[in-house]
């Protein structure tokens, strides 16, 4: 889960990282408010959207009192940025910045480990600085049974060439974003920029933290953060039956059992979709081991309920559940689903009991089926169905 800046703001407060006040507004009058109580003088408006380039895109204010402050919010809010509408402004103390610096701790997977990577270069698109000027941007690895401890922060801002004179005050900055790292169940801690104020205090101006929902069990507090508002409604359903469900932009429908045999389908659809196109997958839904009549009928409940599919692909391999069960689950699920049920549904079976399940399949004889026998030729016609839709 992303948190918003100001949810970040407030996690980064609670574990002792300096931050500068800020408060909340879903209004002009409430943004007037804010202002206010934050003393009447110089503010940032800030739109709080779970994506990046809000300044570009006119998303961050600059306001001078309170009245100014409610016509800034005013302007930014409903605003739509890179497809997500501002539904909340963050009204944030203002700083006098002397420097900006870059720092960010992340999940290394490719590498069993963590990642700090940190530079006295911020407030820039570092994606742009790693590619352009990688020399500027150290990469220090961290070990997750030690952490950020007082060594290892040294050698972070040692390596990203702090002076002498910022080395203690940063270092100590960045130990406490590794608690925060830490206690949060975070993926990504991500500071930009890391600001020294002119009266030389080290600040955390703007801050990104990704929570992981695997830790939700021993993380309570967290089910508070989430934005149920702002969920897409699809995903919002799926996870209410408990299907792991991701939407994408597609017009083909994706249900398969196993992530990684999801993964590789969706590569199969995007490839033949070429054909007919453009044709891109819908969705990723695994269903995983379990394909019974009741979750074959909630994936596809949900993925009918998607305006964007044209097709379906339901591509199954049977292991443990076996492909009879697999097919008298889809037979099923149709029935379940009555009038619902309206889009051309292609189904690529293989594996434990084949032979039986593509039988169940061709005696149901829907007119909605497609039996398809290689995994190609079900993405093929998944594609081409969709296309003529």
């Amino acid at each position: 889960m992303d948190l918003y800046e100001y949810q970040a703001r407030d996690v980064f407060e609670a574990h002792g990282v300096p931050v500068l006040r800020g408060l909340v507004a879903t209004t002009p009058d409430e943004a007037r408010a804010a202002a206010e109580e934050l003393g009447g003088g110089t503010v940032v408006v800030k739109a709080q959207v779970k994506t990046g380039g809000r300044g570009k895109a006119g998303g961050v204010k600059l306001a001078h009192n309170p009245d100014e402050t409610a016509e800034k919010a005013e302007e930014i809010l409903g605003m739509d940025i890179k497809g997500h509408t501002v539904h909340r402004v963050m009204i944030a103390e203002g700083a006098k910045i002397a420097d900006e610096y870059y720092f960010s701790l992340l999940l290394d997977r490719a590498n069993r480990s963590y990642l700090a990577m940190c530079s006295v270069e911020g407030g820039v698109d570092i994606e742009t600085l790693a590619e352009e000027r990688p020399e500027a941007l150290a990469k220090v690895e961290v070990d997750p049974a030690v952490g950020i401890d007082a060594a290892k922060a040294d050698e972070i801002v040692t390596a990203a060439g702090f002076s002498d004179e910022l080395k203690g005050k940063v270092a100590d900055v960045l130990q406490k974003l590794w608690v925060v790292y830490r206690d949060e169940d975070a993926t990504l801690v991500e500071v930009n920029p890391l600001v020294r104020t002119e009266d030389g205090a080290i600040v955390a101006l703007d801050g990104k933290v990704s929570l992981d929902a695997n830790a939700d069990f021993r993380q309570p507090g967290h089910a508070a953060l989430e934005d149920k508002e702002a969920a897409d409604p699809l995903e919002a359903a799926a996870a209410a039956k408990g299907l792991n469900y991701v939407k994408l932009d597609g017009s083909v429908g994706i249900i398969g059992n196993g992530a990684g045999l999801v993964m590789s389908t969706l590569d199969v659809v995007a490839y033949a979709g070429e054909e007919f196109g453009g044709q891109k997958p819908a969705n990723f839904l695994d269903i995983g081991g379990g394909a019974s009549a009741q979750v074959m009928a909630d994936g596809l409940h949900v993925i009918l309920g998607d305006e964007q599919v044209k097709s379906v692909f339901v591509n199954v391999f049977g292991g443990i559940t076996s492909c009879d069960d697999v097919a008298t689950g889809i037979v099923q699920a149709l029935q379940l689903l009555g009038d619902e049920a309206t889009k051309p549904i292609v189904v690529r079976l293989d594996g434990n009991n084949v032979e039986e399940g593509r039988r169940i399949l061709a005696e149901a004889d829907h007119p909605l089926v497609t039996i398809a026998e290689t995994m190609d030729g079900a993405a093929r016609k998944a594609a081409e169905l969709a296309a003529a839709s």
